[in-house]
């Protein structure tokens, strides 16, 4: 990795159609600043962006996925949190990381090492799937802080979980440890935390290999349907269909079944 990687609080890498995006404060765990927000805005977008890019994995450089709010900064009078960090009003939403993670038609996978915490937990469930290492942890304590989940908690939670489970979670503010996570379904599964980069990146690899034209449409129409109803929802299934039908890579999978071998996607 090169020296400005290295400073840089966000780092970026592209490898084989899949984007690695690493937030980089191991020394703080990963703790949000204003500047890894940018930069992390700036790497969704950049992924998102590229007709290359087919599978996202978002992790932590070191021990720790994301401790959320850097309460050091903040109580020290700068960072996020402190009296003066919003002087110059709220940020638009178009501009936060979770909006663009809900926004992004590339499929993304969280990496949870360690700790998630507050914010760290909020962007681990924008992501499309959370695989965990067996020392992951979740600590929802949003309640023991006098905060509420800020960037998307309060969204995802209830639709993920059930109302009640949300419920139990977000106002109690226990801490969740991998095993609990993954029973519960915020974790897709647990590895054992040397194979959990190497397990994203199998996953994000065969995500590549299929044609991706599907693969984003597939995640489009998720979202949509979280807000329509079915007829609706089943009109704009079909309208995809039939665009996804002229495209090369419907071609190339026909083919490549007829001719029983393994299909090569170009993405177009």
């Amino acid at each position: 990795m090169s020296d400005e990687q290295h400073e840089r609080e966000c780092t970026y890498e592209v490898d084989d159609h899949v984007a690695t995006i690493t937030l980089n404060r191991p020394h703080r765990r990963n703790a949000i600043t204003f500047t890894m927000l940018e930069q992390l805005t700036e790497a969704l977008l950049a992924a998102d962006g590229d007709p290359q890019v087919r599978a996202v994995i978002l992790t932590g450089a070191g021990k720790g996925f994301c401790s959320g709010l850097d309460l050091k900064e903040a109580m020290g009078g700068s960072g996020i949190g402190s009296q003066g960090s919003f002087s110059g009003g709220l940020p638009h939403t178009r501009d936060i990381p979770t909006t663009v993670l809900f926004e992004m038609d590339t499929p993304i996978i969280a990496a949870v090492n360690g700790a998630a915490a507050g914010y760290g937990i909020d962007l681990a469930l924008g992501c499309d799937m959370r695989i965990g290492g067996t020392s992951t942890r979740l600590l929802p304590g949003f309640a023991k802080r006098g905060v509420v989940p800020e960037s998307g908690g309060t969204w995802y939670l209830p639709r993920l979980l059930g109302w009640a489970k949300a419920a139990e979670i977000s106002f109690r503010g226990n801490d969740l440890d991998a095993v609990e996570a993954e029973r519960i379904g915020l974790l897709n599964t647990v590895v054992s935390d040397d194979e959990l980069l190497p397990t994203a990146r199998r996953w994000a690899a065969e995500i590549a290999a299929n044609a991706p034209l599907a693969v984003q449409s597939m995640k489009r129409l998720f979202r949509h349907g979280l807000s329509e109803d079915f007829v609706s929802h089943t009109h704009h299934v079909l309208l995809q269909t039939v665009r996804l039908m002229q495209t090369a890579d419907f071609r190339e999978a026909v083919a490549s079944f007829l001719e029983q071998r393994e299909p090569t996607f170009e993405g177009r």
